[in-house]
């Protein structure tokens, strides 16, 4: 059975009624988002987390940062979770959980930051658990209309950050130009030094230009590597 809660530490995230639970690619793709935010001279102001479920990437991301983050999330039961979740936390005034639908629901702006790990896994093997499916699956959000409603929420200059399986870059890649939006960094992520990748992170702009390639291993040995902790540094209790 997984842990009903998981810790970090600044804040808890507790998971007992979300499907889809705290998983590493995850925790590593909010600590990358947070760095870049920090980094690359942006000084956001708002963010959207996209399919926000027990809300780890807002949480991520409010610990770096003075964003004021909008988390959408389809799911009922994940919406309680994730509201409860930023309302134990130390940033709660700059939370706010929002349910339903992101194609219907009416946001009334537009963001500087955008962020999702994508309710889908595209054609992998489903689990019986139907929740779970919705979770993981393209049963309720395809990947190109992901990329219209990010695009419609964006505002100019602004910043589209999205993980996704490996396998599926090429048609994100493709589906974003036709959006108008352009990888500006691509990280592919490994298990381990020893693995193929199987996870890539994407930073999309509004402006076309040359993409930055670069790749992270999760593990070298039976270590977290030197990159992954470099990154958690911030989060993980044992780093």
């Amino acid at each position: 059975m997984s842990n009903t809660y998981f810790q970090f530490k600044q804040f808890t995230v507790h998971q007992d009624h979300c499907a889809m639970k705290v998983c590493t690619d995850a925790c590593l793709f909010g600590a990358w988002v947070a760095a870049k935010s920090k980094t690359e001279g942006h000084q956001f102001r708002n963010c959207l987390d996209i399919g926000a479920g027990t809300g780890l990437l807002s949480l991520m991301l409010a610990q770096q940062s003075n964003l004021h983050i909008d988390a959408v999330e389809l799911d009922e039961a994940a919406a309680e979770q994730a509201a409860d979740n930023f309302e134990l936390s130390p940033w709660k005034n700059r939370l706010q959980v929002l349910q339903g639908d992101i194609r219907k629901i009416h946001l009334g702006r537009q963001y500087e930051l955008i962020i999702s790990n994508p309710p889908f896994f595209g054609n992998s093997l489903r689990s019986p658990d139907s929740k779970r499916n919705l979770a993981l699956h393209s049963e309720m959000l395809e990947l190109e209309e992901l990329i219209a409603v990010a695009s419609r929420h964006l505002l100019p200059d602004g910043v589209f950050a999205v993980l996704l399986p490996y396998e599926r870059k090429e048609n994100c890649i493709l589906s974003a130009a036709a959006a108008g939006l352009y990888p500006k960094e691509m990280v592919s992520v490994k298990q381990s030094t020893s693995h193929g990748f199987f996870r890539v992170m994407l930073w999309f702009s509004d402006e076309a230009g040359p993409t930055v390639h670069s790749s992270i291993s999760i593990r070298e040995g039976e270590d977290y590597s030197a990159d992954f902790k470099n990154l958690l540094g911030d989060y993980y209790l044992n780093l």
